[in-house]
Parts: structure tokens; C-alpha cells; sequence
């Protein structure tokens, strides 16, 4: 039952990313208050996090996108949700659309109509920079936030006292990964606060994707959680969950992940990604097949090892992406990735070299491993 079910119409914008074809964009017309999560009273908290999963969908609601070019025209297109809240836009681009010399977040403008009338907010737009020739493609769960809500049914409703209880702010980050993640091309630059239309803001030196077996509900959260840690922000992929056997079968992880990353190295033909993510749900055997089916497309692999010995499957993934000479990284934390990085040419610049100087320096709580470095070919 929905807590708000009476509560106007508002529409939660998700991040999108472009080309220079093409624009992609996602949203959800919803039933529910603010979905902000400001430090607040336990009991209030709780609240805010039921209210993501107890939202109250609208569908078939007339939505319009403005967006403008660089050449400071305004185009305007109209999408309608479907049966579950969501409305995806993927629009032709007309006339000229080129990139800035850096990635940046363009602001794109979503109008609707409710109760209380007409209605707008503020979307964000990804594009690379004209000389971006590196991307980051990133898993989200056990690979930067130890999250504990994916995998079946028995695992969510175990690890659900933390889904419910534990603010972005509490949740525990996986160790070393705001510097690893700042190194490899992130920075202070977020997606936030208020613009119009064809405003642009500067990203990440290079641009970051995730992919997430979560569901859409925690979006604002993880992105609460991203801004607080100093992960670089890019547009999230995660999944409508339903209670059945495609949300919590296990081959569905991998299938979703692999779609929306072919998505991602289709829409950038002209660039190639750095892929990371971790053993808990076969990112190893899906990034090797990715490897494969894209040849040239994959700079360097990134596992975080969680589990406990490698599958079959891992093997013969880890010989076949050796094979093809992608650099690949495995280990248990992200602390002494910084020969791995030079040694492949992934360190960018001084600033990068700062940024582990700096960390280098400070006294750390987490214990460095022994990571082993494979494939330096790269």
C-alpha cells in the first residue's frame, strides 16, 4: 500500500547521456513526496527509505522534454508512461550537436501537469568531451557500497534491516574506493542544483556509467550516497524489480548488466571503457564476454575480490581476457592499484598522482592488501 497515494503527481528525472545522434533519458512519474534524504530522526529516515518502495506509479501521463542544442535552439519532445510510471526518451538529435572540450552535464527540462497544475524539473545529461577517448564503466553493489540487496529472495529479505535502516551517510564504503575511483578520472564536479534548459555544468575528467542489479527505487539514495563519498557521478542503469523469478534468478544480473553495456559502447563507437566490478555476481564472466564480443573496446578490467575461489567459469574468463592482452586487475580492495594503473597508463596526469600521494599520506583505518597484477601488456 502506498504511502502517499493521494499525494500530486511529481516526476523523479534519472540521469541520461547523449551522443551525437542521439539523446537517452528515463524517468517516472510517481505518487509520493520528495524522495531527498537529509539527515533527519531515525523513525523519519526509516520513512523516507519505505517510501521509495511504496510508491505509487502513474501511468499514462503526458510528459514533455525540452532540450537545447548548442546552437541555443529549443527542440521539445512528448513521451506518456507506461504501466509502471516509466517513460523513456531516445531522440533523434536534429542539427548539430557537438561536445564541449570536457565531459559535462547538460540540463535538459521535464513539464508535466498535475493537481496542483503545470510543473517542471531540472534532468541531467552526460556527454563526453571532444578528446574523451577513455570512459568508466562501473558496477555499483560490493563494488563501491557494500549494499546486501541483490541476489534471491532469502539474501534481500536477510540484508533488508540495512536497506530500510541505514542512511546514505551510515552505509560503509568500499575501502579505498573514492580514491581509486578519483584517480582513474573523477573530481569534484556533480550534477546538482537548479538551471534551465541547455545549461551545462562540468563532470568528471572522464565520463562514468553504472550498471546496478538494483532496483530504480534507490536511485536518489545512491546518488546521495555518491555525492557524499566523492564518487564521480554518471548516469545509473538499474532494474524495475518485481517479486518473481526475473528479478531474483541469477542469470537476470548478468543479462541486464551485459545489455546496458552494450548499450553504453554503441553509443560511443569512437571510444573504449575501463570496466569494473566484483566477483559476488559474475562480473569477471560477463566482462570477458563483453571483451570478446567487442574486440578493441576494452581498455582495462577492475575485479573486486569478494567471493572465495574462482569458478570454472571465472577461470576460463580470466585466460580468454588475458588472451586478448586487456589489462586485468583482481583483488581484495582498492589500495594498491597505483603500479597497476601507471604500469597500463591509466594514472592521466599529476593530478592523478596527487590524489594517491595524498591518500598515501593519511593514516588508514583499512588494512592494504597484496593485489596480484596480471596483463600489463596494456
Amino acid at each position: 500500500m502506498p504511502f502517499f497515494p493521494t499525494a500530486p503527481v511529481r516526476v523523479q528525472p534519472y540521469f541520461g547521456y547523449r551522443n551525437r545522434d542521439r539523446l537517452y533519458l528515463t524517468a517516472r512519474a510517481l505518487r509520493s513526496r520528495s524522495s531527498a534524504f537529509a539527515k533527519q530522526g531515525r523513525w523519519r529516515a526509516v520513512r523516507t527509505m519505505m517510501a521509495q518502495f511504496a510508491s505509487h506509479e502513474v501511468p499514462h501521463l503526458s510528459v514533455d522534454l525540452e532540450i537545447v542544442s548548442p546552437g541555443s535552439t529549443s527542440y521539445r519532445h512528448n513521451g506518456r508512461t507506461d504501466d509502471e510510471g516509466y517513460v523513456h526518451f531516445d531522440i533523434p538529435l536534429e542539427g548539430e550537436w557537438p561536445y564541449e572540450a570536457e565531459p559535462a552535464w547538460e540540463t535538459v527540462t521535464l513539464s508535466w501537469r498535475n493537481s496542483e497544475g503545470a510543473r517542471s524539473v531540472d534532468a541531467h545529461v552526460l556527454t563526453p568531451g571532444t578528446d574523451t577517448a577513455l570512459g568508466v564503466i562501473s558496477d555499483i553493489d560490493d563494488t563501491i557500497i557494500e549494499t546486501g540487496i541483490t541476489g534471491n529472495l532469502r539474501a534481500v529479505m536477510r540484508n533488508w534491516r540495512r536497506v530500510v535502516m541505514q542512511m546514505p551517510e551510515e552505509r560503509i564504503l568500499v575501502p579505498g574506493a573514492d580514491v581509486f575511483y578519483s584517480a582513474l578520472g573523477g573530481g569534484e564536479p556533480q550534477a546538482a542544483g537548479e538551471g534551465h534548459a541547455g545549461a551545462h555544468q562540468r563532470a568528471s575528467h572522464r565520463p562514468f556509467f553504472y550498471v546496478s542489479s538494483s532496483p530504480w527505487n534507490l536511485f536518489s539514495y545512491l546518488v546521495t550516497y555518491m555525492k557524499g563519498r566523492g564518487i564521480p557521478l554518471g548516469p545509473i542503469m538499474l532494474r524495475d524489480w518485481g517479486l518473481n523469478r526475473d528479478t531474483f534468478g541469477s542469470g537476470s544480473h548478468g543479462a541486464h548488466k551485459r545489455a546496458a553495456i552494450d548499450r553504453i559502447l554503441a553509443t560511443y563507437p569512437e571510444m573504449k571503457f575501463a570496466l569494473i566490478g566484483d566477483d559476488s555476481q559474475g562480473d569477471l564472466t560477463a566482462f570477458g564476454e563483453v571483451a570478446l564480443a567487442h574486440p578493441g573496446r576494452v581498455r582495462a578490467i577492475f575485479i573486486r575480490k569478494v567471493g572465495e575461489a574462482m569458478s570454472a567459469g571465472e577461470r576460463a574468463a580470466e585466460a580468454a581476457i588475458e588472451s586478448a592482452d586487456i589489462p586485468l586487475w583482481i583483488g581484495e580492495g582498492y589500495a594498491e592499484t597505483r603500479d597497476f594503473l601507471g604500469s597500463i597508463g591509466l594514472l592521466g596526469d599529476g593530478e592523478a598522482e596527487k590524489i594517491l600521494d595524498s591518500a598515501d599520506a593519511k593514516d588508514s583505518t583499512v588494512d592494504e592488501v597484496s593485489v596480484p597484477v596480471q596483463g600489463q601488456n596494456g
